[in-house]
């Protein structure tokens, strides 16, 4: 059994796609950097595994612009056939963590948490996995049970550890899955509306150059930015507009950290 360390102390998405239509319409590092060369302040790049696609691209992108970004990690299906934990993407973890990223949890089998049932339990519904599609109740040490698979598997691929913290599918769980997360070692990590990068809206709808100006716009210090390294439902992939959002951001005197070292999880 595999857990970060000790907790760290201490939006839904329907919110964030109604905020970001209506935008539209209208048209680890070892510290953070000095406040001096940040006068924006700081923001948090998120990325959940998603399908993988772009992992790659993203992971060169980084590298181009220094930026560290926290992974969220899931046993997600990539369009070769395989799953973004799986033997294939073990060299592609252990250059991230060559990089100096943070690491978080996803679920192992992504499983979506629909409520609570009338007994108290985890009503809940894994995408991926022997029980893919079906509904479950667990209780809090079923829920350790899963993100514990996710910390195993990560710490035998690269060596390392998860960082304390976890992201529910969807960024939504009830109270009683983020105290039972906290109580096995993991809090939980949502974003702000504005960091709500719009990867999974359809690019018909939403094109890259709109979702752009959007966030370039919207985005402060203090936001947790979230996206994917691939979603299945996009049409023309998000990934290249994360390089003029770096660029831009930090044009704005913005500066990039990774969840290790937010007011709210640093250790």
């Amino acid at each position: 059994m595999t857990r970060p360390g000790r907790p760290p102390r201490g939006g839904p998405r329907a919110a964030a796609f109604a905020a970001l239509a209506s935008g539209l319409g209208v048209a680890l590092a070892p510290a953070p950097a000095p406040a001096a060369s940040c006068p924006a302040g700081t923001v948090y790049l998120t990325l959940d595994t998603g399908n993988m696609r772009d992992a790659e691209r993203i992971a060169g992108i980084l590298r181009k612009h220094d930026v560290k970004a926290t992974f969220f990690l899931a046993n997600e299906k990539t369009p070769e056939g395989d799953f973004s934990l799986d033997d294939r993407w073990a060299a592609y973890w252990r250059a991230r963590v060559a990089e100096g990223h943070a690491f978080g949890n996803h679920t192992f089998d992504h499983v979506y948490f629909r409520g609570v049932s009338a007994d108290g339990a985890l009503v809940v519904r894994p995408q991926f996995g022997a029980d893919a599609g079906r509904t479950l109740q667990w209780d809090g040490k079923a829920l350790c049970r899963e993100l514990d698979r996710v910390g195993a598997r990560f710490e035998a691929v690269t060596g390392r550890r998860l960082d304390p913290v976890w992201r529910a599918p969807g960024g939504k769980a009830p109270p009683q899955a983020m105290a039972a997360a906290k109580a096995c070692g993991y809090a939980h990590v949502h974003w702000a509306p504005a960091g709500f990068l719009g990867d999974e809206l359809p690019s018909e709808k939403f094109p890259n150059d709109a979702l752009l100006r959007q966030a370039l716009a919207t985005i402060r210090g203090g936001d947790i930015l979230m996206a994917h390294l691939g979603i299945w439902s996009r049409k023309d992939p998000w990934a290249p507009t994360l390089d003029p959002l770096i660029a831009g951001l930090k044009a704005k005197g913005l500066c990039f950290a990774t969840m290790r070292e937010h007011p709210d999880h640093r250790r």
